[in-house]
């Protein structure tokens, strides 16, 4: 099939056997065949083990399952949220490298680095 799948208020699925070029617009969106062209589903879409995407989706939900192909990007804005940043509201520490963990920690005695110059004295 080729064209535009519009069926917003609508499950759509594709099955193993479907070949669809098109841009896809549906409630639920589940693909088992392939599919080249943007998904956009209301709640979620879903790529089958079986399913072969190459375009970009956009939906609340977004599930890959193992196995399946999948080549663009994945956009989860909530419902509502309009056109934002494209960045999560959530945010994590930055990245840590070895370096800040070693200023945080006292140096040893007799360690070369901390400038004390005393070595383990032997009787």
């Amino acid at each position: 099939m080729d064209g535009k799948v519009d069926l917003k208020q609508h499950n759509v699925t594709i099955g193993k056997d479907g070949r669809v070029k098109a841009d896809i617009f549906g409630r639920l969106i589940q693909v088992e065949g392939e599919v080249d062209g943007n998904l956009f589903g209301d709640e979620q879409v879903v790529v089958r083990q079986s399913g072969q995407v190459e375009g970009n989706i956009t939906a609340q939900r977004v599930t890959l399952e193992d196995g399946c192909r999948f080549k663009g990007s994945i956009n989860m804005e909530p419902k509502g949220s309009g056109k934002g940043t494209g960045r999560s509201s959530l945010s994590s520490p930055p990245p840590t490298t070895g370096s800040e963990k070693r200023k945080s920690e006292p140096p040893k005695p007799g360690d070369p680095k901390s400038g004390d110059k005393r070595q383990d004295e032997k009787d």
